[in-house]
């Protein structure tokens, strides 16, 4: 269902409002690229800093730049079950392929609390929900039990984007449960490892620098060419590092802006990178083959 790269689009500023110049330079370039689809909303784009007016003209405008182009997987997720469901009437508008749902933050629900959560949306949604595990941001790693418990009471769950850096959690939890749902890589520094835990695709925010490299490490692994896509990996691996120097978004913004992109701005609470970041991303990105960038 959701195989390939798929990028979580970042939300491009210019003096405090969207850059929806640059937005539709990067929806190109990645089109271009050739990848699989575009993960609109999600953490990339510091949807807590956007309104809910920016929200629906950014879809607006996403989807019909990408026009049937790619698939559309519209991040919805809340700590709140209510702003959820209201983040899905708003996304429906769009018609997306489906929604990211991140396990609710701060307030980490038990099991029941998890499931009538999930159950709700899935009835408001009407497509597949990507539930988004990141337990670095939520602050609540799901175990093997409760994570099995979750998607057999909700059978709408059709794939689970796994940002988790517990490895032996997430072989176990892929191959007990990969006949029920699909798995996406979240963290692209893992990109080859989830490959080879046959992860048919990746929502990368690297991607929307890295797109290329992405792309054509998984073309060679899929042909069978393991080495010459670590090599890919290798060559990129600098950059996918330091483009989480600091907290996501703003070394991937950065980056865009050595490149002519976009600007590097960022909204409040998230700041400046500080300069010694930014001469590093700098040189780094300057080091990597310009055939792997957008």
């Amino acid at each position: 269902m959701f195989k390939g790269i798929y990028i979580a689009l970042i939300t491009p500023f210019k003096g405090g409002k969207v850059d929806y110049e640059a937005l539709a330079g990067l929806i190109e370039r990645q089109l271009a690229a050739g990848v699989s689809g575009f993960c609109l909303l999600g953490t990339t784009a510091e949807p807590p800093a956007l309104t809910d007016k920016e929200k629906e003209e950014i879809l607006s405008f996403c989807t019909s730049k990408i026009k049937g182009r790619a698939k559309i997987i519209i991040g919805v997720g809340s700590n709140s079950t209510e702003h959820t469901l209201a983040n899905v009437k708003l996304a429906s508008k769009f018609n997306p392929d489906a929604y990211l749902v991140v396990t609710p933050y701060y307030n980490k629900p038990n099991l029941s609390g998890m499931v009538a959560h999930f159950s709700a949306v899935a009835i408001e949604a009407k497509k597949p929900l990507v539930l988004y595990h990141i337990p670095s941001r939520t602050g609540q790693r799901l175990s093997i039990d409760f994570l099995g418990k979750l998607l057999a009471n909700v059978p709408q769950i059709k794939a689970i984007k796994e940002a988790d850096y517990d490895i032996a959690r997430v072989v176990k939890s892929s191959t007990l449960f990969a006949d029920k749902v699909e798995f996406l890589g979240g963290n692209d520094d893992l990109w080859p490892a989830l490959m080879g835990l046959n992860f048919p695709g990746l929502i990368s925010a690297a991607g929307n620098i890295l797109a290329p490299a992405f792309i054509k490490m998984q073309k060679l692994f899929l042909e069978g060419k393991q080495a010459e896509s670590m090599q890919v990996f290798k060559q990129a691996y600098p950059l996918i590092e330091a483009l989480f120097f600091e907290v996501n978004p703003t070394c991937v913004k950065y980056a865009l802006s050595c490149l002519g992109l976009c600007a590097e701005d960022v909204r409040l609470p998230l700041g400046t990178l500080q300069e010694e970041t930014k001469q590093k991303i700098k040189q780094i990105l300057a080091n990597t083959p310009k055939e792997l960038l957008i």
